[in-house]
């Protein structure tokens, strides 16, 4: 039974959700469509730019659905949201979040996986002495809650730092700015643009992937009644999905991004370009499993990897069975994107 602070936190969760349901984007509804309510993370971003495109350009609805996307926000919890049917599919922003749902009994599980790096970095001044992670030891870090209880058990234990670094990050940039010896968290596509923007310098970025730490991102969740009932809904999503992100990044991006920027007034066509190109740089959506099996592609290995590695920290009991928390059934036959240099 789910506690009752809990279906506070869930009622308000649903309501701030469902209240964007107005300002959501959505196909032209037709007979026969299956419509499927698809919550985002975060408010309308070059980070959900593939289903934006797949939506604007069509691609959902010749496949049969009637998509609306349900942009989210800093109160959104996209997995109870699903789980209460409030949504029907929804995105999972990291492997924490949906091993959380295999932890917790949640018959909610991940179908794709648009980002095969989680795209999680850290932030440091240039010229502060800090050429690597190693190097963070002694310098305040500022964490958001949620950063806390994921990448950073394994942070801490791959480099000894201490608890005691950490600080509190508001999703503000000001007292990063404010710190010469500070740290902050950040997405390689979002915060190192606006820092050097503020700053007129390019600021130290390490991409937590790149230093070893295992998990896909951006990925696509869907309850285990919908994948029993319907599975072809949910196959013809994840396809449509794979194709929209493949147009987003090698194709022409400006249906997404026209409606991204509908949605989001604070979205800027600037944010949005050198998002994609730090996407096609950094290989969030080609690299991984992605090379061989296509966007959106998932692998038993990596998510083993990933298990293997939260377990061994003492995150998740080392018999959980975490193969709940995902179903590779869905992208076995993907579209292929060679990665851009």
């Amino acid at each position: 039974m789910t506690p009752p602070a809990h279906r506070l936190i869930l009622a308000l969760a649903a309501a701030l959700m469902l209240a964007a349901c107005s300002r959501a984007s959505r196909t032209a509804e037709a007979p026969g469509r299956t419509a499927i309510r698809f919550a985002t993370d975060w408010r309308a971003e070059a980070e959900q730019g593939g289903f934006f495109e797949a939506l604007a350009t069509g691609e959902y609805a010749r496949r049969g659905l009637d998509v609306q996307i349900i942009p989210g926000g800093a109160g959104a919890n996209v997995a109870q949201l699903i789980a209460t049917g409030a949504v029907d599919m929804g995105m999972g922003s990291n492997s924490f979040g949906v091993m959380n749902l295999a932890a917790e009994h949640v018959p909610v599980k991940a179908v794709m996986a648009a980002f095969q790096k989680d795209p999680q970095v850290l932030i440091a001044h240039p010229g502060g002495g800090i050429e690597g992670l190693a190097d963070l030891k002694g310098h305040p870090i500022l964490l958001a809650d949620a950063a806390v209880t994921s990448f950073w058990p394994w942070l801490r234990a791959k480099y000894g730092l201490e608890d005691a670094q950490v600080r509190k990050y508001s999703f503000s940039t000001a007292p990063f700015l404010a710190d010469p010896r500070a740290v902050q968290e950040g997405y390689v596509t979002s915060e190192p643009y606006t820092i050097e923007k503020a700053t007129g310098r390019a600021p130290k970025v390490f991409l937590l992937a790149d230093d070893g730490y295992p998990g896909y991102a951006a990925m696509v969740l869907a309850p285990d009644k919908l994948i029993a009932a319907n599975p072809k809904a949910v196959q013809a999503f994840v396809e449509a999905s794979a194709v929209g992100w493949k147009s987003y990044l090698q194709g022409d991006p400006r249906p997404a991004d026209a409606l991204i920027l509908k949605l989001n007034r604070e979205m800027s066509p600037d944010i949005l370009d050198q998002a994609r190109a730090r996407m096609r740089q950094s290989g969030l959506v080609t690299g991984g499993d992605a090379a061989a099996g296509g966007v959106g592609a998932m692998s038993e290995a990596t998510w083993k990897r990933f298990f293997d590695m939260a377990a061994g920290l003492g995150v998740y009991p080392k018999g959980l069975d975490y193969r709940a928390a995902y179903t590779t059934a869905f992208t076995a036959t993907l579209p292929f994107v060679a990665p851009v240099r």
